[in-house]
């Protein structure tokens, strides 16, 4: 096979347009020299040199940094090796000669592929860093405070959020204490674009949690994306989460083994407020949420803020529920047994809407057990759980407290 140019003018400028074309109009400078090269890889059969696959790396690092796509710079290498193919001259040459010139290119075009396809990817995970560093930066810098309300937008803006809308902010961890979560990556920005679209969106990871931004123009975002991390999240479980079930708090009850294990993964968001400030409140709601429903061991691996604003209330007032658990409660503990079996009986009494027998069913218990715990409790607090008005003091001071994580933590003093 002859290769020489006096055999045929090869036009080498109008084929690396042509296939960037092909390739979606990835910039034709990303080739380099690689046609020149392969065109005499294919005349003397040799390899490409160390010098040529270290600046296809560059043109990788290049294509991440100018935002190509992996896909499209190795279509336009593929690409441009095949219409280079085409066009070479092979008349008079033997099969053996075209063997040669065949495996040649097709030597040449793998080697140069991988050294882009590494360079894209070091580069790649650079940006992902700076990317990502830059995004943190900016919602420390939002949380804080720290800047003008001018520059907070505007750097916003470039991340994607115009801030003068209301925005939705979502916290997203493992429901066991302890673990961390570790970000999927791309994985879990695409899954956030695509359920928030066409609201903007922003993911950064602080102190162990996903945050995530969505801006509210429909009112359903917050569901949308909080049903997409539960889906991507469901195949990142942290380490022992799916076979380590956490004892219940004191008061609730254990969640039945049968009805399936409980998601390793908590999700909250707060309401939609606009400005950066809003941003701000929605994310004091949602970790507010976030940690409520952790200390009440919630069964719902998502909670939204507007949902838990009773809990919130009683929050507010630690004194007020601690004596009221103190007063109805505590009197509970000079049970045979201590107060731990009445207190989980009231827990499932209260959570069925006061039947009897849909408690004993939730507890495992027969119904004479139930009742007679009832009976106990009203001896001891003096407190009828069957009446309306006795029950709604004893579920609030129950609800209190699993707040204040009694009896397994002392009460403060008055």
């Amino acid at each position: 096979m002859t290769v020489r140019g006096g055999d045929r003018q090869l036009d080498l400028l109008a084929i690396t347009h042509a296939a960037s074309r092909e390739a979606g109009g990835v910039p034709p400078g990303l080739l380099g020299d690689y046609l020149p090269a392969v065109l005499d890889a294919a005349g003397s059969g040799r390899r490409l040199t160390a010098a040529e696959l270290a600046d296809y790396g560059r043109s990788g690092e290049r294509a991440a940094e100018s935002g190509v796509a992996l896909r499209g710079l190795v279509d336009l290498f593929l690409s441009a090796t095949w219409r280079l193919w085409r066009e070479l001259p092979s008349d008079g040459d033997s099969p053996v000669v075209l063997r040669a010139a065949g495996l040649a290119v097709l030597r040449a075009a793998d080697d140069a592929v991988a050294a882009a396809a590494e360079g894209f990817e070091r580069a790649y995970l650079s940006v992902a860093r700076r990317d990502e560093a830059e995004r943190r930066e900016f919602f420390d810098d939002l949380l804080s405070g720290r800047g003008s309300v001018g520059d907070v937008m505007v750097r916003g803006e470039r991340l994607g959020l115009r801030l003068a809308g209301p925005h939705y902010v979502l916290l997203a961890g493992p429901a066991a204490p302890g673990d961390a979560v570790t970000p999927a990556g791309m994985e879990i920005d695409a899954a956030v674009a695509d359920a928030a679209a066409p609201s903007p969106s922003l993911v950064v990871s602080r102190h162990g949690r996903l945050v995530v931004i969505v801006g509210a123009v429909d009112g359903g975002e917050a569901g949308r994306v909080s049903r997409a991390l539960s889906r991507v999240l469901s195949h990142h479980n942290p380490r022992g989460a799916a076979d380590h079930q956490p004892a219940a708090p004191a008061g609730q009850r254990q969640p039945d083994a049968a009805a399936g294990r409980p998601s390793p993964w908590r999700i909250a968001f707060g309401r939609p407020y606009p400005g950066p400030s809003g941003v701000v409140h929605s994310y004091d709601e949602a970790a507010d949420a976030f940690d409520v429903a952790q200390r009440l061991g919630l069964p719902e691996p998502v909670v939204s803020a507007g949902d838990l604003l009773i809990y919130q209330v009683l929050l507010r007032d630690r004194a007020a529920i601690t004596d009221l658990v103190r007063t109805l409660l505590v009197p509970l503990e000079r049970a045979r047994g201590g107060s731990g079996p009445l207190l989980a009986t009231l827990a499932a009494y209260f959570d069925c809407g006061r039947v009897a027998t849909a408690a004993a069913r939730d507890l495992h218990l027969s119904v004479r057990t139930v009742t007679y715990r009832l009976a106990r409790v009203k001896e001891l607090t003096g407190r009828d759980p069957a009446l309306p008005a006795d029950a709604l003091a004893l579920q609030v001071a129950v609800i209190g407290a699993r707040v204040l994580d009694w009896p397994a933590t002392r009460l403060e003093r008055a």
